[in-house]
């Protein structure tokens, strides 16, 4: 549902963003890992399921993700461009790894939880939100516990990225993008006005997350062939930060709480079988890259798009690599979820 910047949403998303905040607050209190994302996602979560409605209106989530991939885009060198060529293999054992996904996944819901055959395999999709529920709605299946069960996928795959990452042996503090001097006003006036047309281009073409990308492709062309220097400034960067997981939490309002417990464990075992089946693949992967485990891992892991490229940056991850993994991903789904559903339309037949 799209949210027109008006004056009952400017309300909406100002108490949303102020309950954020307080997630925020409240995380880093607790010492918890990348606070500033997973304080408000949790917390708006937790408070959606007692009938309160939050929302981020459009116009501010589009500046957010414009800015952060204008910030993530700002890790990359001349250097960081050195493990393009061996990408290919990474794509190939994802997509080995997204069917495992499916298939495993589609089992267990139709085994364990009482799914039909074609509702399992869209419960199981990992990602990709917005197709799942238009095929659906075509299809004439329960989407509302189809969206459950993505909804705590999506939360639980925020909520674990960093366990695993720290399991791994990464110590996560609390910077969030790359530490170095702040760019200039001027530079960052011409990344924002390149980011944005670039951005417009690749929505016109559906590519997903297209905001984002735009300033993710923008900021690292510039940095990779120093055109532009510099990070975002910290002032900026945190708040917009602190929107995206707010956002991630507003996935849950409308749920009530007997939907929650209705597919809660569901949610959760295609979560555990998701992250699993993107560590065993991703391990390997990484040793060929000569990159960091958790690093691919990131990249592998189902969770969004954004949420996962912003842990990307935490981590130290090649957000290119990791923006190109989950387009790659997203460019999967829509060829494999309708041939496992044409699959069991035949079988059931």
């Amino acid at each position: 549902m799209s949210n027109r910047f008006n004056s009952s949403t400017f309300i909406t998303t100002l108490y949303t963003l102020a309950v954020g905040a307080i997630g925020a607050g409240l995380a880093y209190w607790l010492s918890f890992p990348v606070y500033i994302l997973l304080g408000p996602a949790i917390l708006v979560s937790f408070i959606s399921l007692f009938g309160i409605h939050f929302a981020i209106a459009d116009i501010m989530r589009d500046v957010a993700f414009l800015l952060i991939g204008i910030g993530i885009g700002a890790g990359i060198d001349p250097e960081a461009t050195a493990a393009f060529m061996r990408w290919p293999l990474a794509f190939a054992a994802l997509a080995v790894m997204l069917f495992a996904i499916l298939v495993l996944c589609k089992y267990l819901l139709v085994r364990f939880f009482g799914f039909d055959e074609r509702s399992a395999v869209l419960a199981a999709t990992p990602g990709h939100l917005s197709f799942v529920l238009g095929l659906g709605v075509s299809l004439d299946l329960d989407v509302a516990k189809v969206a459950v069960v993505q909804s705590i996928r999506l939360l639980s795959l925020t909520l674990l990225v960093p366990l695993v990452a720290i399991l791994f042996g990464v110590k996560l503090g609390t910077n969030i993008l790359p530490v170095g001097t702040p760019m200039h006003g001027i530079d960052l006036l011409i990344l924002i006005i390149i980011s944005i047309v670039v951005g417009l281009v690749l929505k016109r073409f559906n590519v997903p997350a297209a905001i984002l990308i735009g300033g993710l492709i923008t900021s690292s062309a510039g940095h990779a062939f120093e055109y532009t220097t510099g990070t975002l400034p910290k002032e900026i960067a945190m708040p917009c930060f602190l929107l995206m997981g707010t956002l991630i939490g507003t996935r849950f309002s409308g749920i009530t709480i007997c939907q929650l417990k209705n597919a809660l464990f569901a949610g959760l075992a295609t979560t555990i079988i998701s992250i699993l089946c993107a560590i065993i693949i991703s391990v390997p992967i990484a040793y060929y890259l000569m990159m960091q485990p958790a690093q691919v891992v990131v990249a592998f892991a189902p969770g969004g798009l954004e949420t996962m490229i912003a842990m990307g940056a935490v981590l130290g991850a090649n957000p290119s690599f990791v923006a190109a993994c989950h387009v790659w991903r997203l460019l999967l789904l829509p060829i494999m979820v309708p041939f496992l559903i044409g699959q069991n339309k035949s079988i059931n037949a």
